[in-house]
């Protein structure tokens, strides 16, 4: 069956819930449910920069991928950060993923984005060979301060 990727729109709420939840449970953390309501209705308001879709295949929702578009201090234009990609289990491998990544290369570039950028745990294996055919590894390790 073919597989079909679109924006989301407010009624499929419902269908991106599951997967968003499924997410979580494959990072490990849970995420407030006023934060995933707030990050819903971001989606939805087209003066946020930020961007969902939902990869379909009939009428069942089987991946989700969230971007963010933030300035730069290195371009002119914004740059694109592609923060969430989530493909339900028995779905992997199937190239979903690759299509969901895809989508936003196309929205960024729809935008003026000069780059898509990401990260993935380095425990991701499956994804990492994925990432390693359609990226390039920049070389920069990410530092955080949780505040």
């Amino acid at each position: 069956m073919s597989v079909e990727i679109r924006p989301v729109v407010a009624a499929d709420h419902e269908a991106w819930l599951p997967l968003w939840q499924g997410y979580q449970r494959f990072y490990m953390t849970d995420i407030p449910g006023e934060a995933s309501a707030a990050t819903w209705q971001r989606f939805l308001d087209p003066a946020e920069p930020m961007g969902a879709a939902l990869a379909w295949q009939g009428e069942q929702a089987i991946g989700l991928v969230h971007w963010v578009m933030h300035r730069s201090t290195w371009t002119l234009g914004d740059y694109c950060y592609l923060q969430d990609l989530f493909v339900a289990r028995g779905q992997r491998s199937s190239g979903v993923g690759r299509r969901l990544i895809q989508h936003v290369y196309e929205q960024a570039r729809e935008a003026g984005c000069s780059r898509v950028h990401w990260l993935t745990h380095e425990s991701n294996s499956q994804a990492k060979l994925l990432y390693e055919r359609i990226g390039e590894r920049s070389g920069f390790v990410q530092y955080r301060k949780l505040l």
